[in-house]
C-alpha cells in the first residue's frame, strides 16, 4: 500500500508546474501584434513550439494596427499587446498601461524605393507608406529621410498603407513609391521586385518596438496569468537566440517565405533583439528622450511610469536567462 501511495506522489514531484498547467484546461490569452514580420518572432515561436500550451494558455494572436490595439487593451477586449513602441507613446499620453518586456531594441526597418527611384534626391514629391502614424515604423522612416537631408513634412507625403507585406504590394503597383520595410519583406522587395534599398535604421538609434504590455488593472488583478504569458514569450525569445534553423522554420511557415529568405531574415535581424526582455538603462533614456521630442513634451516621462520589469526579472531568474 505504501508503494502505491509513493508512486503517484513521486510523479507529482517530478512534474514541473508548466507540465501540470499544460495537462489542465487551457486559458485563452488574446495578444495583438501589428505586422507580419520578424518583429513578433517571439510570439510566433511560442505559439508554434507549444510554449504557450506549456503555461496552460491557448494563444489567440491577432494582427491589429497598433492604434486600434491600444484602444482594445484599454477597453479590456484583449489581454496583452506586442507593439510596445505604440504602447509607450500611449502611456505618455495617459493610457493606463504598463510595458513589461521589450524584445526588440533596435529598429528593423530599411527605407526602400521603387526601381526607378535610385537616390534620396529622387524621393522628393513622392508618397511613403506606413502602418501607423507616429508608430515605430513611421518614426524610423522619418529619421532616415532627415539623415539624408530631406524634410519629411515637405518633401514626401505619408499615408497609411497597411502592414509591411501590404506596403510591398503597394510599392509594386505604384500606389506608394517609398516603403519602410522589415525582413523578410525587405528581402522579397530587393530580390524579386528589384526595389532599391536606400538606408538601414538598425545601427543608427534605439527603438523599443516589440515585447509585451498589459493594462495596469490586469497586472494587478491577474498577475499569475500575465506572468505565464511572459514566460511563454521568454521561452520563445530564448529559442530564437539558440536555434537558428528552428526559428527559420517558424518564420518560413508563419510568414510564407522560403527557407533561404527565412535564414537571411534571421541572420540580419538577430542582433536587434534583447536576450532577457529588458533593455539597458541607456537605451531606455535615449528612447524616451527621442519620444519626448517627437511628442513635444517639455521633458522625458520617468521610466518608472512606463516600464515594470519586475515580473520579467522573476521569469528570467526562473528560466536562467541573462
Amino acid at each position: 500500500m505504501a508503494i502505491l501511495i509513493f508512486i503517484p506522489l513521486l510523479l507529482f514531484v517530478l512534474t514541473s508546474p508548466s507540465e501540470l498547467r499544460a495537462q489542465g484546461p487551457l486559458q485563452k490569452a488574446v495578444i495583438t501584434y501589428s505586422s507580419r514580420s520578424i518583429a513578433s518572432v517571439d510570439l510566433f515561436i511560442a505559439q508554434e513550439r507549444g510554449f504557450f500550451r506549456e503555461e496552460g494558455l491557448d494563444p489567440q494572436l491577432v494582427q491589429v494596427r497598433a492604434t486600434a490595439a491600444i484602444a482594445a487593451i484599454v477597453s479590456g477586449d484583449v489581454d496583452a499587446l506586442g507593439s510596445v513602441g505604440s504602447a509607450i507613446r500611449a502611456i505618455q499620453r495617459g493610457a493606463p498601461v504598463k510595458t513589461l518586456a521589450v524584445s526588440l531594441r533596435r529598429p528593423l526597418f530599411w527605407l526602400v524605393s521603387r526601381p526607378e527611384l535610385k537616390s534620396f534626391r529622387d524621393l522628393k514629391g513622392k508618397i511613403m507608406g506606413t502602418t501607423t502614424f507616429g508608430g515605430s515604423q513611421h518614426t524610423a522612416g522619418i529619421r532616415m529621410l532627415r539623415r539624408a537631408g530631406l524634410d519629411p513634412d515637405k518633401d514626401v507625403t505619408v499615408l497609411l498603407a497597411g502592414d509591411v507585406p501590404t506596403q510591398l504590394q503597394a510599392l509594386v503597383t505604384g500606389t506608394i513609391q517609398i516603403g519602410i520595410l522589415s525582413p523578410p519583406t525587405l528581402i522579397l522587395a530587393r530580390d524579386k521586385h528589384k526595389m532599391n534599398v536606400l538606408a538601414n535604421a538598425m545601427e543608427e538609434f534605439t527603438s523599443l518596438q516589440n515585447g509585451l504590455a498589459v493594462q495596469e488593472k490586469t497586472l494587478g488583478s491577474r498577475r499569475d496569468f500575465v506572468k505565464r504569458i511572459l514566460r511563454a514569450r521568454a521561452k520563445g525569445n530564448r529559442y530564437f537566440h539558440q536555434n537558428e534553423r528552428g526559428t527559420a522554420e517558424v518564420l518560413a511557415k508563419v510568414l510564407s517565405v522560403d527557407m533561404a529568405t527565412a535564414l537571411e531574415t534571421y541572420r540580419i535581424s538577430r542582433a536587434a533583439f534583447t536576450t532577457d526582455g529588458i533593455p539597458s538603462d541607456d537605451e531606455i533614456r535615449e528612447y524616451l528622450k527621442m519620444d519626448a521630442q517627437i511628442l513635444g513634451l517639455p521633458a522625458p516621462i520617468p521610466a518608472a511610469k512606463i516600464f515594470d520589469f519586475s515580473l520579467q526579472r522573476e521569469v528570467n531568474q526562473e528560466l536562467g536567462l541573462k
